[in-house]
């Protein structure tokens, strides 16, 4: 069973034994839909939770009062492949398409491999560590990725000229 990384512990909230998350999740949903979180390695039930500007706030069972929250503080929290939903068509975990194979479509060529997805841009764009050891950026746009295959682990893409230079 895989677990996989959504966020950490910044600090506790209040008396009642909540603690701030920094998320790392698309939605706050997931720690509500899971149930139960693992904080590093200890399974622990949600009893709630609520979002407050930017972070995630959660009330975790066990942890009553704010002593208890703040020895939680640094701590990482997880769930499980199973707690994750399924997406709709056409998106993608970014931790799936983290070392993928990028192939030119026409050629059938390997360009390289993905290393990393950055999303703080108007579409995500694959960061692609060719096979010359050289990054390139392929923006995630239907000009450029012609296919996703998850089963092969394999992206087509169609790269304009100049772009692996």
């Amino acid at each position: 069973m895989e677990k996989i990384l959504i966020g950490k512990i910044t600090s506790a909230v209040g008396l009642r034994g909540e603690v701030k998350i920094y998320n790392y999740s698309d939605s706050p949903d997931i720690y509500s839909t899971a149930g139960a979180v693992y904080v590093n390695d200890d399974l622990m039930n949600v009893k709630s939770v609520r979002t407050q500007k930017n972070m995630v706030v959660l009330g975790l069972e066990g942890i009553a009062d704010r002593d208890a929250a703040e020895k939680l503080r640094g701590r990482e929290v997880f769930v499980t492949e199973d707690d994750l939903p399924e997406l709709p068509e056409g998106q993608y975990y970014i931790r799936d398409l983290i070392g993928m194979e990028v192939l030119d479509s026409e050629s059938g060529e390997t360009i390289g491999t993905v290393r990393d997805v950055i999303q703080n841009t108007a579409q995500d764009i694959f960061d692609v560590k060719t096979t010359e050891g050289k990054q390139v950026l392929i923006p995630k746009v239907p000009e450029f990725i012609i296919d996703i295959s998850l089963e092969k682990k394999q992206i087509l893409v169609k790269l304009i000229e100049g772009m692996r230079e």
